[in-house]
């Protein structure tokens, strides 16, 4: 044995060894301090504890109740009828009060942004965004620009009954596929195209001829949109003079839409959201700025 590794065998604490060596290493021997091991013992007696009195063991097609049969789902349910009596009141008023009553009662008001604002987080803002800001082919709801109107009644029946989804009672409007579907040649909804951009001051392609793009939007695009542009809420067709636009404004984008046309769809909320809920959540969107 060298040098070294005696002097490896001298320890200041004098710490006993197991007996096992490696190239001249030797392994101490260092229990576990006392409190870790209590510690560890203690989170075992609790673990026992715990499959004990807690739902912890699965079954052939259950589990254990435990001693206290305690269930996390009828915990969540019992705090969720506790909020409904809490709400109870409130609820009743709002189910009671008509639209623009709940906007001029400051009480009715508080409570309807406050549950009309959980349930746009849960429903709407994953297409209109958290602040009701839209994104491209999802309108922004705090411009005051609506396709098909922003008033109380508006909004209600818009939510209510959806867009292009399968109610009947729902908005229905859509624009043709012009170009896919043969009603109009490619030159032709360049010019149109053309033309829709000069509505609104946009620059336009040198040397289009705007007039003949009048002309082609006068016998296909005014039925829906008006002869000035300025559109039409009843069918959603949206105003082309305002520089608000849904998909976008330069040539490429309005191109496409011609050609191909447009169609989005809203969810009908009434087959899924109660009454009191969809009338909160219309006096919410009413009031981010853009309501008339």
């Amino acid at each position: 044995m060298n040098a070294q590794t005696e002097r490896s065998r001298k320890t200041p604490e004098k710490i006993p060894t197991t007996g096992h060596e490696w190239d001249g290493l030797e392994e101490l021997n260092r229990p576990l301090p006392r409190w870790w091991l209590w510690l560890f013992y203690a989170t075992v007696v609790w673990a026992i504890g715990y499959w004990i009195v807690y739902p912890a063991w699965p079954l052939v097609s259950s589990y254990t109740n435990g001693a206290f049969n305690w269930h996390s789902r009828a915990a969540v349910a019992t705090d969720l009828a506790a909020l409904q009596q809490q709400r109870n009141q409130m609820m009743t008023r709002l189910a009671a009060a008509s639209l623009p009553e709940i906007e001029s009662t400051p009480a009715l008001l508080d409570f309807a942004r406050a549950l009309g604002g959980r349930a746009f987080a849960d429903n709407c803002a994953p297409c209109h965004g958290a602040g009701g800001g839209g994104a491209k082919g999802y309108p922004n709801l705090v411009d005051n620009d609506w396709l098909w109107g922003g008033t109380l009644d508006d909004i209600s029946q818009t939510i209510t009954h959806g867009v292009r989804a399968g109610d009947e009672k729902g908005r229905q409007g859509s624009m043709p596929a012009f170009g896919r579907d043969g009603m109009l040649k490619r030159d032709d909804i360049l010019l149109v195209a053309d033309y829709v951009r000069s509505l609104s001051g946009l620059s336009t392609t040198p040397g289009a001829d705007l007039a003949r793009g009048a002309k082609i939007f006068a016998d296909n695009c005014a039925v829906c949109h008006g002869a000035d542009g300025k559109g039409n809420r009843s069918v959603g067709a949206p105003n082309l003079t305002d520089q608000i636009w849904l998909y976008g404004s330069d040539t490429k984008t309005i191109v496409d839409g011609i050609w191909n046309g447009h169609g989005g769809i809203m969810p009908a909320w009434g087959g899924k959201l109660d009454p009191v809920t969809i009338k909160a959540l219309t006096v919410y969107v009413h009031t981010f700025g853009g309501g008339e």
